[in-house]
């Protein structure tokens, strides 16, 4: 313990020497006193003119290399970090399902069947009463639901830590397992700027539209989520993409929405709806006509939503029809 106290007072005294010299030291090209160290702590360079003053041969990295993510993960002496994605925050042990030892050879048929038992019994014990039971389910139809609407890794580990606070405060009780866990879904969607309409998320969803809306409603009540309205930009991109579109069509897009929210137009109006609308107007603007039809396919909406949003737009911008 004494051995170990007094490594830290060395390494936080030469941290405060490595400090007070570089607050005092100056570049000997410039005389500026604008030094940084590199993120590898390996030399100290000037900002000014760039001349590295001092440098270390110390290598604080590990003593192996790797040229790609595989390598490097097969290298690494570390676990798998902690998930809220997981019931057990992936902390549990995990027997793997291949029939072959430490050596890669291939386990007897007595062997194999004790593996299978024990795979059994290890699934079993994973959940120790029905509350963890229902977070398994949950998550992993968050999982599932997360997989189709293709939203990144960081929606997933939100919409788990929305639901682990719901089950927390008795949130769920007299409502579907699946209509909670849809509901917490889209608010972290909504939470992380990714654009995902209702109708996307009850598409994918075992519950109908209705009750998602219903739940997400008192979820983000009762949990005290602050959630702004979303901006039919953030729609643009994804659906210019679908409809094979150029940059200048979702620019124009961009545009016609940005005009038409100052004057007041956006309030009440169904994001989906009004970018589809947008896109619509600027694809025929931009010459790249697209039928009413095709845009309304992509955004999910009926073609008298576009028609009608259209017609607004159209005539805030003061274009003739």
């Amino acid at each position: 313990m004494k051995r170990l106290t007094r490594q830290k007072d060395q390494d936080t005294q030469s941290k405060q020497e490595t400090t007070e010299r570089e607050g005092t030291q100056t570049c000997p090209e410039c005389e500026s006193s604008s030094l940084t160290r590199s993120p590898d702590e390996s030399e100290i360079s000037c900002e000014a003119c760039g001349l590295v003053i001092e440098e270390e041969v110390i290598d604080r990295g590990p003593e192996w290399r790797a040229f790609n993510a595989a390598e490097r993960d097969s290298k690494s002496r570390v676990g798998a970090p902690t998930t809220q994605t997981m019931h057990d925050k992936g902390l549990t042990t995990t027997i793997d399902w291949k029939n072959k030892d430490a050596y890669g050879r291939s386990l007897s048929s007595d062997k194999r069947s004790q593996m299978n038992r024990l795979r059994k019994w290890q699934e079993r014990i994973r959940t120790k009463d029905a509350g963890e039971r229902n977070l398994q389910f949950a998550l992993s139809e968050t999982d599932r639901m997360a997989s189709a609407l293709g939203v990144p890794r960081s929606v997933r580990e939100v919409a788990s830590v929305l639901y682990r606070r719901a089950l927390d405060e008795d949130l769920i009780r007299g409502r579907s397992i699946e209509g909670v866990a849809t509901s917490t879904l889209y608010a972290a969607c909504r939470m992380e700027g990714i654009p995902r309409s209702l109708d996307e998320v009850a598409a994918v969803s075992r519950v109908n539209r209705m009750e998602i809306g219903r739940t997400y409603r008192y979820i983000s009540q009762e949990l005290g989520l602050e959630m702004e309205p979303v901006n039919p930009k953030k729609y643009v991109p994804r659906f210019c993409s679908e409809l094979d579109l150029p940059e200048e069509v979702q620019a124009k897009a961009n545009e016609i929405i940005d005009t038409t929210a100052e004057q007041g137009m956006l309030s009440g109006k169904s994001p989906t709806g009004y970018a589809a609308a947008a896109i619509y107007a600027s694809a025929l603007l931009c010459n790249e006509k697209k039928t009413q039809k095709e845009v309304a396919d992509v955004a999910q909406v009926t073609e008298v939503t576009i028609r009608n949003r259209y017609q607004e737009q159209i005539s805030a911008m003061g274009l003739p029809n």
